[in-house]
Parts: C-alpha cells; structure tokens; sequence
C-alpha cells in the first residue's frame, strides 16, 4: 500500500495545522509504504513502476536500483511486474528495538539520470514476543515488624513488542498479606510494586510464595511470570539508604576497559549483619548488564567492553542496596557516553560512470556519492572536496549525497584519463578524513582531422627517373585515436599538359609513399604542384591538405646541337670564304651550338678538333669563332677542312662535332674557279683531273668573252642578245647584301648565296650552274662585314658568260 503523506488524527488536527508546512517539506516527493514484519522472502510491499512512473520494462531500461545504506538489503526490486518486494524475514525489535514507529529510508536510483528518489517503509509490529523477566524467581527478606504499607519493587517485564502488542499490565497471585500496584514512569512504563497489606508473623508462617505475571495487549495475548519468595525475619530497624536518589556519569567513549566510572554509596545505621550492605544490578537491560560490572561490596562501577556512543548515547541503570536483614534500597544510575571523533566519514560510491565521450557538454553527472559518518555533532557534520585543478566539481544534494559533474568540456587530447580523488572531511578535533579514488577514461571522438608537420612541402628528383620509383614519403599525424587516427592518403584531381596527374604520379593510401609513374624530362616540364589530401576513418571523416612542389632536377642527358653551320639539304656543300689577303684574327665564320640541358650541363665550350692545315685557324672557346691565325700564304690549300668540337660542361661531358669547309680566294673569278675543286670526291685521283676541267674552262671562257664582244657590234645578235641578258637578269636580280639574325641571344646569321660549277667528270661537257638561293647561316661581327665583299657578279660579267656557256654547249 503506497501512502502518500500520513493522515492526521482529530487529537493531532491542531498539531497538524501548527506544523503543516514541515510535514509538508519532509514529505515531498517521497514515497512510503508499509509492510508487517516477519513477512516471507518476496512478499509484496509496493508497486514502484507506477510510483516512479514508469513501465515495469522500463526498470531494467533505466538501471532502476535500491541504494541503502549501513544496513543489510531488506527489500528488492521484481523487474518483471515492476514492484518492490521483501528480501527475507524483518524482525521488527531487531530493526528499531522499543522504537515506536519503526522506518527503513532508503533510495531508488534511476542510474541513467542520476537521480534518487526517497522510499520510506514502515515496518508494522505484530505480537510475535512473549513478555519475559530478567530472572525467574526473586527472593526477598522482610522484617516481621515491617509496617504495612511499605512497598516493595519488584522487576519489572520486558516486552520488545511495541502499542498493544507491548506488556500492558501485571497480576500478582492471591496473597491475604501482599497486593500489587503498578507505577507508570514518565517514559510510559509500567513499574510493579508489592505493597505489604497486613503485618507479617514470622511464627505464623516464615515465607511467603506468590506469581507476578506480566501480559501484552495483543491477540492472542502472551504472557511471562516471575517467581517472588518472601522470607520473614526478625526486626531490622534501619533500610540502607543511598546518599544520591540519581547518580549522573559523563564519559568518553573511548574510556579504557575497566575504568572505574563510578561509585554508589548506601549506608545502613544498623550493626552486624544488619549494617552490612551489597549492591546488585536491579531492572537493567541484558546487553547493558553485559557492558558494565558492579562491585557488590563497594559499589563501584567500572567498564568491562567498550563504550560506543553511536549504539548506547545514555546507559540507563538500577543499583540495589541490600542489608543482612533483606532491607533494600535503590537508585538510578544514568551514563552518559560523549561522543568522540572515533569514526572517519565513509565514502560509498553509489553509482560511477568508468569512461564518458570528450563531446559530453558540462554538468554531465559522473558519480553518485554517498558521504556518511557515524558520529554526532561536529564530529558528525562531513564535507566533501575534489582537487581544484581538474574539470570537475561536487553538487550536494540531500541525505548527504553528492553529484560529480563536468564542469567543462573534456580534451581527450589534453588528458585521456583522470584520477580523481574524492575527499571527505569531518569537523571533528582531530579532523579524520577518507579518500576514494574514481578512474575516468575520456574516450575519443572524431573531432580532429589529419594534421601535416608543414604547411607545404617541395621535392626535388633527377630528371630520367625509373618508373615506379618511390620519390617522397608524406605522413599526417591524427590526435585521435583508433579508427579516427587512420589516415589515407589521396592525390587530389589535376591534370599536366592535357594529360591527368594520375597518369605520373601515384600515392599509397595507407603509407602516404609517393611513386614516379613516368620518367620525367626536365626539358619537357620543370615543376609539378600538386596537393595531397589526407582522410580519416571516423564518423564524419575529416581532412586536411597539403601543397606540393616537385621540381626537376636537370641532368647532362642532351648532347650539344649545333645550329650553324647547317647541313644543306639539297645535296650541295656549304662553304665558308676567306681571302687570301685575310689578316691574322680575321672572322671567317662562326659555329652556333645550344644545348638543351640548363645550368652547367648547358655550358658550352668550342676547341679545333682537327684542321687539314694546322694553326692555320683557332676556334674561340667560349664564343665558337673561327678566325684566322696567322696570314694566308701562296702554299695553303684552297680548300681547307675544320672538325670543330662543342662540348657541355655536363658529369659527363656530352659533345658535338661539325666539319666546316673553308675556300680561300681573293677575286670574283678566283671564286668561280676554285668553286669546282671544292665539291668533294670520293676519289683521290679524280680531285686532280677536275683542278685540270676547271683550268681548262676558264681558258675557255676567256675565248668566249672575247667572241662575245665582237658579236656585240652586230645589230643582228644585239636584239637576240639584249633578250638573253634580260632572262640573266630575272634569275640574279639584285644580291642582298649580307645581315644580322639574332638567334637565342647568342648571335646573329648571315645569309647569302653560294654558286657551284658542276663539270662532268670525263670532260666532255661542262657548264655552270646558278642554282636558285640556298642559305646558310653564318654570324660575322661588324669587323668582318667591313673587310669582307660580298659575292655580288657584274651585268657585264654574266652577258659574257651567257655567251661563253653557249659556245660550251655548241661543243
């Protein structure tokens, strides 16, 4: 049954409207029940779902349990039908004792919320104790000149039952000298006296025998007895009498076993035996009986077990004081035991959470706390304290509990465990203190991407790299953990030259190595950027990136190419001029080489590999001229043949060669001349038949000219001539003079005209040939120009060889 507040009776109306707002603050938002003792294991006390509001289900959803503390668990929890059930047999007396309401408080703990909730159950008495004295008989002496009227304490019962089932009245046997009257203490109990009726007559009967039985109110009703004998002797004036009616005793606690506490006096002005006085233990509770020794000749008072403040705050007694005679006297002994700080608080952990995601926001409950301490007071009085140097904090609540809350947002990074130290304290002199340690693990979430050591990254490779060749290795470190911290690695999407950047450069996902896929050619491209993005494996995936430079380092993989002099293409030779008049240094042509290669590999050096006539011509060595050493003399062939070498200044040096082919002739005519002999022959013995041809048509020719200049008097060939002249005239219109072109910055080409004179080999037919321009490039400087002339033939030179090439022909 579920009891919501208690309902007041009409007596305690007036009490109820003085203290309704007490009542009201004590009972709100507690549930009670009650409950009989001596109940069976399992026995229904209250359906806690539906208090709590909750579904039966719900109780193991939500971790619902009992949180008692100091005692043993008398109530349980049935998940299945949601209600609170008995955990065995409750004994009332051993519970609360002569308590008159007896209360177990306790508390629900919803773990998934932290939160408590209060449940008070009343354990209702029933008559299960049958009322019981100390002893089972007593004796007592009387004097037979006792007057009637005295009264005389007898002990009184015990019943640990409590209201009706509690003792309620006591009855004395039929006895013509003895009656019964019980007294009623200030507490409620019941005292039972024997008060003497009529005079006794030891003569008449010497000892008396009679029943005291002590029953409870309950149903049925139970009931004990005690024995009392009466033994008449004769006069004894004088009863022992106490000198204090109510002794008083204040010790500690922690007083040392058999300490005298106390001394009880009681005099007798008797003599003899009738003047001798014990003391003796009268109407005491057994387990106090059990804690104290009283000296029955002295009276004196002393411990024999320890005293604890937290059972027993005041030790109540009864001293008895008994002449020879059977005279008796009594007085009360109270021993108050103070309270010392003895006990250190205790710290139960009532609920804990081991591990809480870094994400969770302040105020998140971690711990349950209880804090208890079984002493009073100030000894009593606890506080509860955590370093002040982590994220945490303690909220009180009531009853002595506390929550441990986050303050702020944890770090997994900063700090992935705490040891927390719970401290509590008591006010005591001296202070006693308890530690409890609480270990938190702070697990991770994702919550930090991949981080690269640098905000970029170059690489430098040799050019001609193998395919496949691992070039750089990136890592990226993630503060996270586990499976938030794995990183993959990934090229982000570009393309070079048309071409996608996969197709020449890969990564590993799981290492971060980079590998060349291509061989790479510094000629082609000089730098690649490209960014690198690295991922986790949390929920969401994070990233980051990162650029990356890779630059190509330059190797001497190209030779030298030499772009003057060129190789024609039709077959015919190029030739280089140079009079025999030239002075020593005089330009003659100039070799033009670059090289593909950059730095030093694109260094180039020019040296006279080989001359047909050496030191006759010296080649610059940085800038390839070729100039004349020394001056040209009558002996030196007319045709001389250079091997030039270009060579880079590469590890290792790559090099070129270019064969130059130098006529030397002062004149026009010596040119024309000497043109034939320059064309080279795969036979050694036809060189020296073609010098002949030459000689010969230059004989030749000079006839021709002569005839020529008499048929020019002739009216009749001078139209036919002025027409041949005339086509002469379209095919060597205007030689331009020689010009600069720069090329690459290095120099300049010369372009000009070269003539052949073709004659057949077995002399039988020759001719000259004026073959349409052909170009070669040559860089002359300024000096050169101005000492060289250019090939230029005069008109009257070609009407003259116009008729000497027809009278050639005739033959």
């Amino acid at each position: 049954m579920v009891i919501r507040g208690k309902q007041p009776s009409c007596s305690e109306l007036f009490l109820l409207c003085l203290f309704l707002g007490l009542l009201l603050e004590a009972w709100a938002g507690k549930i009670q029940y009650m409950v009989p003792e001596e109940t069976d294991k399992a026995f229904f006390v209250g359906n806690i779902a539906k208090d709590l509001g909750l579904q039966p289900q719900e109780l193991t959803e939500h971790r619902v349990r009992i949180i008692s503390r100091g005692r043993t668990q008398l109530f349980a929890l049935n998940h299945r039908s949601g209600t609170l059930v008995t955990a065995g047999r409750i004994d009332r007396e051993e519970l609360c004792a002569q308590s008159v309401q007896c209360l177990v408080s306790f508390n629900i703990l919803v773990e998934d919320k932290m939160k408590l909730y209060p449940v008070e159950v009343e354990i209702i008495d029933i008559n299960d104790n049958t009322p019981q004295f100390q002893l089972e008989e007593v004796e007592f002496k009387m004097n037979e000149i006792t007057t009637p009227g005295t009264r005389i304490p007898l002990p009184f019962g015990q019943d640990l039952d409590v209201g009706m089932n509690s003792l309620q009245n006591y009855q004395l046997s039929s006895n013509p000298h003895f009656s019964l009257d019980v007294q009623q203490g200030s507490d409620g109990s019941r005292y039972p006296e024997m008060v003497l009726q009529s005079p006794l007559d030891r003569e008449e009967e010497a000892v008396h025998h009679l029943v005291l039985t002590a029953s409870d109110g309950g149903n049925p009703v139970r009931s004990g007895t005690l024995r009392i004998h009466v033994q008449v002797v004769d006069a004894n004036d004088n009863p022992p009498a106490f000198t204090q009616t109510q002794y008083h005793m204040s010790v500690p606690e922690n007083v040392p076993l058999g300490t005298r506490l106390l001394t009880v006096k009681a005099t007798d002005p008797d003599e003899g035996a009738n003047g001798e006085v014990t003391y003796s233990f009268h109407n005491i509770d057994q387990k106090i009986a059990q804690i104290f020794q009283l000296d029955s000749d002295t009276g004196e008072i002393s411990n024999k077990e320890s005293l604890d403040f937290e059972e027993y705050k005041i030790y109540p007694m009864e001293i008895q004081a008994q002449d020879g005679a059977g005279l008796m006297a009594r007085a009360k002994v109270l021993v108050k035991v103070l309270d010392i700080n003895d006990n250190a608080p205790e710290v139960t952990m009532t609920s804990v959470t081991t591990a809480v995601p870094e994400n969770f926001p302040p105020g998140t409950i971690i711990a349950l706390i209880s804090v208890h301490d079984q002493d009073s007071g100030d000894n009593g009085d606890t506080t509860c304290s955590i370093p002040e140097n982590l994220p945490f904090k303690l909220e009180k609540l009531d009853d002595n509990y506390y929550h441990l809350v986050t303050e702020r947002t944890l770090d997994r990074e900063l700090t992935s465990r705490y040891n927390i130290t719970v401290t509590a304290t008591d006010k005591g002199i001296p202070t006693l203190s308890t530690e409890t340690h609480i270990s938190l693990k702070v697990t991770d979430i994702n919550d930090n991407p991949p981080c690269f050591p640098q905000d970029s990254y170059s690489i430098f490779i040799p050019e001609n790299n193998p395919r496949g060749a691992s070039i750089f290795s990136l890592t990226a470190q993630d503060a996270d953990t586990n499976e938030n911290a794995l990183v993959t690695y990934s090229l982000a999407e570009d393309t070079i030259q048309g071409a996608p950047l996969s197709s020449y450069i890969s990564i590993n996902s799981d290492t971060g190595i980079l590998y060349a896929l291509r061989s790479f050619d510094y000629e082609q491209f000089r730098d690649l950027h490209l960014r690198v993005m690295a991922y986790d494996n949390g929920d969401p995936r994070l990233s980051s990136n990162v650029s990356l430079s890779l630059f190509v380092l330059d190797q001497n993989d190209n030779t030298p190419e030499i772009l003057y002099p060129a190789l024609p293409t039709d077959g015919s030779t190029g030739v280089e001029l140079a009079p025999r008049s030239a002075e020593p240094g005089y330009l003659v042509t100039k070799v033009v080489a670059v090289d593909r290669d950059s730095g030093q590999n694109a260094w180039l050096s020019y040296r006279l590999l080989k001359a047909s006539e050496p030191g006759l011509f010296t080649v610059g060595l940085h800038t390839g001229e070729v100039r004349t050493a020394r001056a040209l003399l009558d002996r030196d062939a007319l045709k001389q043949s250079l091997v030039v070498a270009v060579q880079d200044h590469g590890q290792p040096p790559l090099s070129a060669t270019v064969t130059l082919t130098v006529a030397v002739a002062d004149n026009i005519p010596d040119v024309l001349a000497d043109l034939g002999s320059l064309k080279p022959s795969a036979d050694p013995d036809s060189s020296g038949l073609t010098l002949y041809l030459v000689v010969a048509v230059a004989a030749v020719s000079c006839i021709f000219l002569a005839f020529v200049i008499v048929l020019l008097g002739l009216r009749l060939r001078r139209w036919h001539s002025s027409r041949l002249l005339q086509a002469a005239r379209v095919g060597l219109a205007g030689v331009p003079a020689s010009h600069f072109v720069g090329v690459d910055g290095v120099g300049a080409f010369l372009q000009t005209y070269s003539q052949e004179v073709s004659l057949r080999a077995d002399a039988r037919e020759s001719h000259v040939i004026f073959p349409q321009p052909s170009y070669a490039d040559t860089l002359l400087s300024q000096e050169s120009c101005g000492k060289s002339e250019p090939l230029l033939i005069t008109q009257d030179l070609l009407e003259g060889k116009k008729e000497a090439f027809s009278q050639v022909n005739v033959l």
